[in-house]
């Protein structure tokens, strides 16, 4: 009977307290970046492959409940328990600014051309900071009905989605005219929703139940109920055809897209998982956890990508058969005329 293996995650300490979000940033130049936020006030930077330890930001006091990178990673954002949101320089750690709030602020995003960045939190109010003027007033978004858990933007930064901590359902509001345009329906209040990369779908988490939604007409695309109460999903965004889950169980489940059916369970964390997210390209995913660690876990291969990986060793060892057949031809071809050419050879390479 085939042994079934066990994932051996990347386990990334630091965190003295509950990990509560993480936001890998885009492909840059220098590579991709992880961003977790704690319960312990401060925000740590890392390597999105090997989970290395860049720095921390240090600046807050009370628990930093959300964070993200803007597309270039070279700014972060921290919205935090202390009434505010800080903008960081993610190449110094340094503190650029401090937007000041009335109360918890939950969520942060910056927009893709990131000239934006959005807050929102326990006083229902969505706030649109420009970061080309980050002294003048924030724009505000029309009261949102509830305490807001979750923010992100879309359609080219034309769209903002918004959840509530207090109530079902997830607001898409036109960002110009601040008005809501749709309503996605949902039972339990959504702990989580991402836009996945290509801008398709729509991720939401409400319950036990992991819902996709079209991103453009609003439809449902699939509905799947989950083991156990779920805080966070996370779409696979290259080929689309897995996700992952994790919450109560304390395990990170990894599902088919397209039937429900579950792939893989890591097991390793200690506590309550409340947050995962898939790295840019899908060959891994972080998962944050109640026990204040980050583990980093590979993908398993998918039938397309191990099609892709085939077809690229076979053109690599085609190569290699061709050079090889080449060497061999030259050698058998090569002809010394004499003696004095040999020795002609022999100088010159000296």
């Amino acid at each position: 009977m085939e042994k079934k293996k066990v994932a051996v995650p990347l386990v990334c300490h630091g965190h003295s307290r509950p990990v509560v979000d993480l936001f890998y940033s885009p492909v840059t130049p220098d590579g991709f970046f992880l961003i977790s936020a704690s319960k312990d006030s401060s925000p740590m930077l890392r390597n999105g492959e090997s989970g290395d330890w860049i720095g921390t930001f240090q600046g807050h006091k009370g628990a930093v409940w959300s964070c993200c990178l803007d597309t270039n990673a070279l700014r972060a954002a921290s919205a935090s328990a202390d009434f505010s949101t800080k903008v960081w320089d993610a190449l110094t750690g340094d503190e650029l600014h401090s937007f000041e709030h009335k109360h918890i602020v939950r969520a942060c995003a910056f927009s893709e051309d990131t000239h934006l960045l959005l807050t929102g939190g326990v006083e229902k109010i969505l706030r649109i900071y420009d970061m080309n003027r980050p002294d003048a007033p924030p724009r505000e978004v029309d009261k949102s009905p509830g305490s807001v858990r979750t923010v992100a933007w879309l359609h080219s930064d034309q769209t903002i989605l918004s959840s509530c901590s207090d109530m079902g359902g997830v607001r898409l509001w036109d960002a110009r005219s601040g008005k809501i345009v749709q309503t996605l329906e949902t039972k339990s209040s959504v702990t989580s929703a991402e836009v996945s990369q290509d801008g398709h779908y729509i991720t939401t988490v409400d319950g036990s139940t992991v819902k996709f939604w079209d991103a453009n007409h609003y439809g449902l695309v699939k509905s799947y109920d989950m083991p156990c109460t779920m805080e966070s999903a996370s779409l696979e965004p290259k080929y689309g055809n897995k996700f992952v889950a994790g919450g109560e169980d304390m395990w990170i489940h990894v599902f088919d897209f397209h039937t429900g059916n579950e792939i893989a369970c890591n097991k390793g964390h200690h506590g309550p998982v409340h947050c995962v997210r898939f790295s840019p390209g899908g060959e891994s995913y972080a998962s944050g956890s109640e026990d204040g660690t980050i583990r980093i876990w590979q993908t398993p291969l998918s039938h397309d990508a191990a099609s892709e990986a085939l077809s690229a060793n076979e053109a690599i060892e085609k190569v290699m058969k061709i050079s090889a057949d080449e060497v061999s031809h030259k050698i058998e071809s090569f002809h010394i005329a004499d003696e004095g050419k040999s020795e002609e050879n022999e100088q010159a390479g000296e």
